[in-house]
This record gives structure tokens, sequence and C-alpha cells, in this order.
């Protein structure tokens, strides 16, 4: 036995990985090794030598597990430190540069338009995006029969069987904004709304969900001179350069009278240039409030008239930062996004630029 210990401890000693060192192991304390098979033998002894041979191998058995046991622990501590050696990082050193997000076009419009009319004193209203169709369309004096109140152009919400009420729409403009701050507020008043909005349409210069951005005055000497200076203060603060407007006589429900707007332009190379040149491109619709949208929103339309206007969020920020294709707005691509997007230190204001 005692040359059993003298042969396996200098073996274990000299084993040089953890492979050689379970060799060793299946030679000692394996099922067929040395030391097993010694201890297979204690059956034929007597029990005198039994009870001399068998403490004696237990022993050897329990030293020989306790040197391979403290010779993988040493193995295992040396290839530690050797990968620690060829793998080391200075924590000292300066991160990786992140890549940071970037604030979407709308957004960013969506906060100019808020800053330019917060600056000539109006206030921003919401509204829910599902609305009635009484405030959807009978509030804003849009018959049963106008076109957009055809499925073909407006989202319907489904009702359950048997319920005969009109259905619930996402809501086509954000007309119905004015009605409800109307009822709440009453007259004077000087809003605007921006919003989602759907419409059932979808190709360069259309997509099932926009952004609009509407906007109410009432008081009771208000007119189309004024609809007109708001306008263009707005637009001429939006472009950075003087822009001009031409109304042109229309018809919307919710307005009488009615007119487009066009703002002047020129077209060269393909590309608009706003405030400069003898064409007009068409931006946005408003009118004076028709006396039953007032009288809708609890308003007496004998003392009080007011103007509104409606344009996209979405077509003037195409507008303004040259962006060709309506559809890429809600496609995802974060190249489009990195392109066109803003830094979120770039917040619109009027005295530090839009």
């Amino acid at each position: 036995m005692d040359d059993l210990r003298q042969k396996y401890l200098d073996a274990i000693a000299g084993a040089g990985d953890e492979a050689a060192l379970e060799d060793i192991r299946l030679q000692a304390v394996g099922k067929k090794g040395e030391v097993s098979l010694k201890m297979r033998e204690l059956g034929k002894m007597t029990p005198e030598e039994r009870q001399t041979a068998g403490p004696a191998l237990n022993a050897l058995k329990d030293e020989i597990n306790s040197a391979l046991a403290a010779k993988k622990t040493a193995l295992a501590d040396a290839a530690l430190d050797e990968r620690l050696k060829s793998e080391w990082l200075d924590v000292t050193l300066p991160a990786r540069d992140r890549r940071q997000g970037t604030i979407h076009p709308v957004s960013q419009v969506w906060e100019e338009v808020t800053a330019i009319f917060a600056d000539m004193g109006f206030a921003v209203a919401e509204g829910p995006q599902i609305e009635t169709d009484w405030y959807n369309f009978d509030a804003l004096n849009i018959p049963g029969h106008h076109p957009a109140r055809a499925e073909m152009d407006t989202f319907y919400m489904a009702r359950a069987e048997g319920d005969d009420r009109p259905p619930h729409v996402l809501r086509t403009h954000t007309s119905p904004v004015q009605i409800r701050h109307m009822e709440a507020n009453g007259a004077p008043c000087r809003i605007i709304a921006p919003g989602r909005v759907y419409r059932a349409d979808y190709d360069q210069t259309h997509t099932p969900m926009f952004h609009q951005v509407e906007g109410l005055a009432i008081d009771k000497d208000l007119s189309m001179a004024q609809l007109k200076w708001v306008l263009e203060e707005f637009f001429s603060a939006y472009f950075g350069t003087s822009v001009k407007t031409r109304f042109r006589a229309s018809h919307f429900p919710f307005t009488e009278p009615s007119a487009e707007v066009d703002i002047q332009c020129s077209w060269e190379n393909g590309s608009v240039k706003v405030g400069e040149g003898d064409d007009w491109l068409e931006v946005l619709g408003s009118g004076m409030v028709h006396p039953k949208v007032l009288r809708a929103g609890g308003i007496d339309p004998d003392e009080w008239q007011g103007f509104a206007f409606g344009m996209g969020i979405d077509r003037i920020a195409m507008l303004k930062y040259g962006i060709p294709d309506l559809r890429a707005f809600f496609d995802s691509d974060l190249r489009w996004l990195r392109h066109y997007g803003f830094s979120a230190l770039s917040v619109p204001t009027l005295h530090g630029g839009l």
C-alpha cells in the first residue's frame, strides 16, 4: 500500500491538465482501478487480515481522492490566472459611443406648430380618437348623405347585434375637439387641436392614420381679415420667411363662408420653395364657423362669431423638410429616421429658432 500511495501521489502531483488527472483517477480509484481491486480482495482474507487491511485501504482511497481534488482546484486556478493575463480589460478607458435616438419629424413639427400658435395666444385642446357619430359629423353640420360618412372613407366601429345606435368612428378630423371645447368652456376662446386622425386612404400623399392641427377662435368681432393675418403670421414663422396667402372660395359644411388657402411658392427641379415665385400651393381649408356649429357647441351665433382652419401636420412637415413620400413617416426605417430625425435637445422655440 505504501508503494501504491507513493505511486499515485507522485502521478497526481505531476499531472499537467484535468484530462491527465482524470486518467490517474480511473487508474487508482475507478471501478477497475488498483485500489478498487485491492478492496475486492478483502472478501478472500481472514477476519484478522481484513480488520487490518480494510481501514488501511479506506485511508489510502480517501488520501488519493483528497489529492485529486486539491490538484483539480490548483489546475483550475492556474487556468484562470492564464486567462486573466490574456483577457484583461482596462476599466479606465471611455465607454463606446451609443447611438442615440432621434425625434420623429412629425413630433418636431407638432412642437413647432404649438410654439407658434402659443405665441399668438392659442391654447392646446385635446379629445378622444374614438368619437361618436354626433361629434364627428352631426354637430359639425355634415349631412347624412355627405361622402365623408361613407364606409369607403371612414372607419366605423362594430356594434353588438341588436344595438341600433349609430356606430362610433375613428375620428376623421380633429374638429370634434372644437365642439367639446365649446361645450365645456363656452366663448370667447382661442385654441388649436393637434392630433391623430383616420381615413380609409393610402397612397403617396395619403395614409390611413395621419396628423392634423385645427384652429378655432371665437369672439364678438372676428372676421376673415383676422383669419388671414393669423395664417400668414403662422406660415412666415414656420418657414422662416415672409409668406403670402391666397384665399379661394370653397365649401365646407362646418364653415360659411369657406375658403381654401394657398401659399406663395416656386418650383425648381421638382422641389418647392415657399415664400417666393409666382406659383401657389394649397395647404389648408378655413372659413368662418357656421352658425349651426356654434349652436351645437352651446354658443349663441347671434352674439358670437369666429373662424376655424385645419391643416395636415405631416404635409407641412414634408414641405419644410423636403420629404417626398408620406408613407415613409410610418415605415419605421431606421436609416430614414436617422436622416430626417432631430436631436432631443432641438426644442423648437420662437426666440431660439424653429
